[in-house]
């Protein structure tokens, strides 16, 4: 049964979330189209760039991403932290790059005089305006509707572009956050879309390991890894700001990713090459200790980066996050509890 998108998107639960899009009748319209046989990978840019603006608009920010030819992934951490620290006047600047706003507001800008009445309805937009600004469904909403418009525009056509509203995944702890960001980091690959997570185009991955050889370039260090061995491509996207690990930060820079870049960079690295290499279940013995640390099952993990989602869960953690989320939404049973003992093999008990 479909379930109330307040019901799915909780950040009192968590502030991690899993959203996929699809086009209409999942076309190729981001891609290579069966049928016309044009080829639509300039729209995949588009989605990045519009990723890049709204960024740096709303209080969401991105874990990772995948664009793919006829949908694409994200991971975003809505932090409603930050929204409550605006003050009205960057609320109003920030909505204002999106929508122009209602008239009173722009009166309100140009410094003339309203009364107590229109103070207060000035007041009461922007309270709102910081609400949306932190809520998934504006940004995905702000995300979809201009790619559409763009789209339809281009082909001169009307009608649906994406075939409904997104799709949400909670994401409950540490162990589910880091194996979601990895399933959709390796999507290219496990598409065959791309050799290697570095070669993955329009992907979070690909600009991770970018930044990553730019710092060690940088710091001129002699370290021998596979992004200093591996043959980059050049960026030429706008660069979509992504939640940073910790150990990356620069002093007064909370780290919000409680692993290292290094640590998540490798194993992503370890998964591409395990299946590409079609060792699905058979474990090289260079096994990154963060699933260790996490208590991951490397072989259940391998196996679920490597499948196509063939139905999407409402939520993803440990089982026994999955029992605490069950009481608090008043459900006998969510779907997935299965599949987390799977991956999960260890229950992380959280005081």
């Amino acid at each position: 049964m479909t379930r109330p998108r307040s019901e799915l998107v909780s950040v009192a639960d968590t502030p991690y979330y899993h959203c996929i899009c699809r086009c209409v009748r999942r076309a190729f319209l981001c891609g290579d189209d069966r049928v016309t046989g044009q080829n639509f990978d300039h729209r995949k840019a588009w989605l990045v760039e519009r990723l890049a603006e709204l960024v740096k608009v709303f209080a969401i920010d991105i874990c990772a991403y995948a664009v793919m030819s006829n949908h694409y992934h994200l991971v975003v951490r809505i932090n409603e932290e930050k929204a409550a620290q605006w003050t009205d006047d960057e609320v109003i600047r920030r909505w204002r790059k999106l929508y122009q706003g209602p008239p009173m507001v722009q009166r309100y800008l140009a410094g003339a005089v309203l009364d107590k009445a229109e103070l207060k309805v000035v007041n009461d937009i922007v309270q709102q305006w910081r609400l949306r600004l932190a809520d998934l469904s504006w940004f995905m909403r702000c995300l979809n509707e201009p790619i559409a418009r763009w789209a339809n525009d281009e082909d001169g056509c009307k009608g649906r572009f994406w075939e409904g509203r997104f799709k949400s995944q909670a994401l409950l702890d540490e162990a589910a956050l880091l194996t979601c960001m990895s399933y959709v980091d390796l999507n290219p690959v496990r598409a065959g879309m791309a050799e290697t997570p570095e070669a993955s185009d329009f992907t979070s991955i690909q600009a991770r390991m970018i930044a990553w050889a730019k710092r060690q370039r940088k710091n001129k260090k002699q370290n021998k890894s596979f992004v200093r061995t591996t043959k980059l491509p050049k960026q030429t996207l706008p660069t979509v700001p992504l939640l940073r690990f910790s150990g990356n930060e620069k002093q007064g820079k909370p780290s919000t990713i409680s692993f290292s870049s290094k640590d998540y960079l490798q194993l992503v690295d370890w998964l591409g090459r395990a299946i590409r290499d079609d060792k699905r279940g058979a474990i090289p013995s260079n096994m990154p200790p963060i699933l260790e640390r996490l208590n991951i099952n490397a072989d259940e993990l391998l196996t679920y980066v490597s499948k196509k989602e063939k139905r999407f869960i409402d939520v993803m953690g440990t089982e026994n996050n999955f029992q605490k989320i069950a009481k608090q939404w008043q459900r006998k049973f969510i779907k997935g509890v299965r599949l987390a003992k799977q991956i999960f093999s260890r229950q992380i008990i959280y005081s």
